[in-house]
């Protein structure tokens, strides 16, 4: 893609994520809206009762397609990175997990994302999160400093994937993992899926990648141990994405893992 074309990308999905974050947008069952009911929309995605009842209120939007709490085996201590933020949901229940000891980080595009997320922050106590404005592209984070990152439904939204997972191993220490839950296609796209920038795209369906492809990108961005693991059960939720569209019968969510 062009720069031209990477940037009015970014646009389009910042500016659908802003309405997000400022309820703007009507309800709806989609990764990347603001569905009515976001505890029974998470409870589907993986998460417990627990975790959906130990973040700040308003900290959940309902987005995502999995839980990545569930794959990252967090341990105290540790140094933790969400790639695309949101309201700090996957922050906050990762803050309880590395204690006061650990340090959890929240990236988000979009500057009303990150003003909730604060918001929220405070409202949690939540001394050991902080979130900060900047593109998953170019992470405003320190070479080496973290040890795990997480992401929720978010890297297939970026128009430069290979930077994405480049600047991820940048900022992971030695021996860093990643475990996150994305987007992949089981099939090829339809030009009328695959073109359409703001429905499908923004929708965290058209900028999916093959499984092949993400695991050609990690490795060529230096990640070992690589693991990536299609959840056929997915697609109970992702057909609601777009009603009538059949999306599920071209992408799936999956547990991506590697490692530094």
């Amino acid at each position: 893609m062009s720069k031209l074309t990477n940037d009015q990308i970014r646009q389009n999905v910042r500016g659908r994520y802003q309405k997000i974050a400022v309820k703007k947008v009507e309800a709806a069952s989609s990764c990347c809206d603001s569905p009515a009911e976001f505890d029974a929309i998470s409870a589907k995605l993986g998460y417990s009762s627990e975790d959906l009842s130990a973040a700040p209120e308003g900290a959940n939007l309902g987005l995502g397609c999995g839980n990545p709490q569930a794959i990252a085996e967090l341990q105290a201590g540790e140094h933790v990175l969400d790639l695309g933020s949101g309201g700090g949901f996957d922050c906050f229940l990762a803050s309880r997990q590395v204690g006061e000891q650990g340090h959890v980080i929240g990236v988000d595009m979009t500057p009303e994302m990150i003003s909730r997320a604060r918001d929220n922050a405070i409202k949690g106590k939540f001394n050991n999160t902080e979130f900060r404005l900047g593109e998953i592209e170019h992470l405003p984070v320190a070479d080496n400093s973290i040890n795990v990152i997480i992401s929720n439904c978010v890297i297939n939204l970026s128009p430069d994937k290979q930077q994405v997972f480049r600047e991820a191993y940048r900022v992971l220490q030695p021996g860093g993992r990643l475990a996150i839950s994305d987007i992949v296609t089981t099939a090829e796209l339809p030009p009328e899926i695959k073109n359409d920038l703001d429905e499908y795209y923004s929708g965290c369906i058209s900028g999916a990648s093959s499984i092949a492809d993400v695991e050609q990108m990690l490795r060529e961005s230096g990640f070992s141990e690589i693991s990536i693991e299609p959840k056929d059960e997915s697609r109970t939720f992702i057909k609601d994405w777009v009603p009538d569209a059949n999306v599920g019968q071209y992408i799936v969510s999956a547990v991506i893992k590697a490692r530094k």
